[in-house]
């Protein structure tokens, strides 16, 4: 199949393998030979199927990037239900409903179906073959340099021949972006245990303490984290595991907690630091560099700068050193400012100081594979390339995986920076914001009818690289795998060295049997060994452990108190929800009719604002409220909650789209417009919660639709649940 005269280093670049497992898997080859096999697609209707009964496939969830195992049932070839792998050490047969709702994704009637060339203000349907000649056009006399390439998170074969045609076009333009991305905590991470993503043991934590970690709902791995937050609920040696959860305004993880303490917006590393102080002040020896840090940081500090009661703060530090070992975990609530790195820091500094490292974190698994590592987002990437495409520096944009004109903050002005660009492609399912700006659309197969490997980033039980394969035919003959795309496209630039591959089917079939030995097949022959691996869904690799490392905080130093801003008093906290994140899944009506399960407010926007604040400002629950930044301007419900700081307002993120399908248009608000241009001081991401706001009526009020029944807790004339007003409840003491 690979000519003689093609090295075999080379090979191995190209199919994305090197390092230390390819010296495992020897030299042997392959059972495909040029010219004399045909790659048959698995989806073809099988002879067994029998009308009614139903046919079980193992795949990867592509709905977010925790890379849970899923196993689809589908009946006379159509895929009709998603439910997660037993075998997985992720998820472990488990599934949120946003893994769920994939197969809306998958029949939405929205889907872009052909390729569209843009003529005009209108998108023309033109041939794959038109299409792919049109970008080979396109790219003729431009450099390497003038060419940008920008996705969310990619991992796997994807990430590799996503590298290889980026290096065939001289490009080194790749930027990786996540709109809601952990960037800052992993940098933290880093920084004190030597790992971005260690292992955090919630199951064998007698206590967590989470600075708005929403582990329970949109945090990292939520599938996996809530199955070990039943057994943490269960206990330790019989010892029941107490939650407390810190944080600004309420998550669900906060309303499972035993104790929820509100904290004055971006307040979360004080409180870490005065916690630290408190424990040296009872007995707890402290390193030079947590002495250092915490100093001055006393009970009376603490609580004027914090909030949380000198009461609450002796029970946590009590709680804390009575219960051992625990678990503290930096979450977006305390990321997301100015000095969220200090934050972040201050709150790993307190692992350390308990003597966590090592028993609740621990190191993660080694993927012997790292060029298949995933490429990790930031919101810094989009302002690098919003940077570049500003002042003119590229010709020709990619865009796959990211909706940066409906995510990027409205202060950054990329929809204009986008269009200096001369030629534009977007690897799209949906004509979203962003696509709508292309010049040229290239619509796509959905998860469930592409092939592809995928590697998550939170490695929970081992390294494993996860199979996506096809549960169906497709529904639209004219869309393609993103796979199969980048293959053509890198055929057009290096065809001797890809021309053994038909299609990215036989592109990944040729790698993993290439290093089957390395995967743990080595006694088996081809076929047995591929038809294990698309049985299992799931190649579970054998490594050694990483490591961790306690490094020093010397130099930690949290900044002063900001000053009161009399024009914007107000921080506004744009919430991640479960189901729709940062608006990718918005056109998947499952998701919109779904309830918050802390407001139960379907299908729109709203603000929360403390039941206090609002009574001071004469605002009642349905109120339509402008929120104004020092960046513009949105309208919205108000949503009287108590479980938000009296100095914040609210809005979730995802909705308020302008496009993307019947579902998302026109749905809500879109806080990202209104966000401003503020950065972590150290890593320079976006401080998602730095901006403040001020909140007036506009004169007008609406009905707040929720899923909740009649009001008063009761339906068909049956109380089905205590209710209290708002001014009785005292969040910190009844959760």
């Amino acid at each position: 199949m690979i000519d003689s005269s093609f090295d075999r280093r080379d090979f191995l670049k190209v199919m994305g393998w090197g390092g230390a497992a390819v010296a495992l898997s020897g030299c042997g080859n392959t059972s495909i030979e040029d010219g004399k096999e045909t790659v048959v697609s698995y989806v073809e209707a099988a002879d067994y199927v029998i009308p009614g009964v139903s046919v079980y496939y193992n795949s990867t969830c592509a709905q977010c990037d925790a890379g849970c195992n899923i196993n689809g049932r589908v009946r006379e070839g159509r895929v009709l239900k998603l439910e997660g792998n037993a075998a997985s050490g992720i998820n472990r047969g488990k599934m949120c409903g946003l893994g769920q709702a994939g197969v809306q994704h998958h029949y939405n009637p929205d889907r872009v179906r052909e390729p569209l060339l843009r003529n005009g203000d209108r998108g023309e349907a033109i041939a794959w073959d038109k299409a792919y000649a049109l970008i080979a056009e396109k790219l003729n006399g431009v450099s390497g340099d003038e060419v940008a390439f920008l996705s969310g998170g990619v991992s796997g074969h994807l990430k590799v021949l996503l590298g290889n045609y980026l290096e065939s076009l001289g490009s080194k333009n790749h930027f990786v972006y996540e709109a809601v991305s952990p960037a800052v905590v992993r940098a933290a991470n880093k920084k004190a245990y030597g790992n971005e993503m260690p292992r955090f043991s919630i199951n064998k934590a007698k206590v967590v303490l989470s600075f708005g970690a929403d582990f329970l709902g949109s945090w990292v791995s939520p599938v996996h984290f809530s199955q070990q937050y039943a057994q943490f609920r269960k206990g330790v040696n019989g010892q029941r595991g107490v939650l407390v959860q810190v944080e600004s305004k309420m998550t669900l993880t906060g309303a499972n907690a035993d104790r929820w303490l509100v904290v004055r917006p971006g307040t979360e590393g004080v409180l870490a630091l005065g916690i630290i102080n408190a424990l040296g002040a009872s007995g707890v020896a402290l390193s030079g560099d947590a002495a250092a840090a915490s100093q001055g940081y006393d009970k009376a500090r603490v609580t004027s700068e914090t909030g949380v009661s000198a009461e609450h703060l002796d029970k946590l530090v009590a709680l804390l050193k009575e219960r051992t070992p625990s678990l503290v975990l930096a979450g977006s609530a305390a990321e997301g400012y100015a000095h969220g790195s200090q934050n972040a820091a201050a709150i790993n500094l307190l692992n350390q100081v308990l003597g966590n490292v090592g028993k609740t974190i621990e190191a993660p698994a080694v993927l012997p594979f790292p060029q298949m590592a995933p490429a990790k987002g930031s919101s810094l990437a989009l302002k690098s390339l919003n940077e570049g495409l500003a002042a003119g520096k590229y010709k020709v944009l990619f865009t796959y995986g990211a909706n940066p004109v409906f995510t990027a903050p409205g202060s950054m002005k990329f929809k204009d920076s986008m269009g200096k660009a001369a030629f534009k492609v977007a690897f799209a399912h949906y004509l979203d914001e962003t696509a709508l700006q292309a010049d040229l659309v290239l619509p796509l197969d959905s998860a469930l009818e592409d092939w592809g490997t995928q590697v998550p980033e939170y490695l929970a039980d081992g390294a494993q690289i996860n199979i996506q394969q096809p549960l169906m035919e497709k529904l639209h003959p004219e869309t393609r795998g993103m796979g199969d795309v980048l293959l053509a496209l890198i055929k057009q630039r290096q065809a001797d060295a890809y021309k053994g591959f038909e299609d990215y089917y036989s592109y990944l079939r040729s790698a993993l049997l290439q290093n089957k030995g390395a995967l743990g097949g080595g006694g088996s022959d081809d076929d047995t060994f591929w038809d294990a691996t698309l049985t299992s869904g799931i190649i579970k690799l054998a490594g050694a452990a990483g490591t961790l490392s306690a490094s020093s905080a010397a130099g930690l130093k949290l900044p002063e108190a900001a000053a009161a801003d009399a024009q914007f008093p107000m921080h506004l906290i744009p919430s991640v929800t479960a189901n729709l994140r940062d608006g990718r899944h918005a056109n998947q009506p499952w998701l919109q009719e779904s309830p918050d399960p802390l407001t139960t407010i379907v299908w729109d926007s709203w603000v929360e604002i403390h039941p206090k604040k609002a009574a001071q400002m004469g605002i009642v629950e349905g109120d339509i409220v402008e929120v104004a930044s020092k960046t513009g301007t949105i309208k919205a419900q108000a949503y009287l909650f108590p479980g938000i700081h009296p100095d914040a307002v609210s809005i979730p993120l995802g909705r308020g789209h302008e496009a993307m399908g019947r579902y998302a248009k026109g749905f809500g608000v879109n806080p990202f417009q209104i966000l401003d241009a503020v950065y972590d001081q150290e890593t320079g991401e976006l401080a998602m919660h730095e901006t403040r706001v001020k909140i007036s009526k506009v004169g007008q009020r609406v009905i707040v639709v929720k899923d909740e029944g009649v009001i008063g807790g009761k339906q068909d004339g049956r109380r089905i649940a205590l209710s209290k007003t708002t001014d009785q409840v005292k969040l910190s003491e009844e959760i």
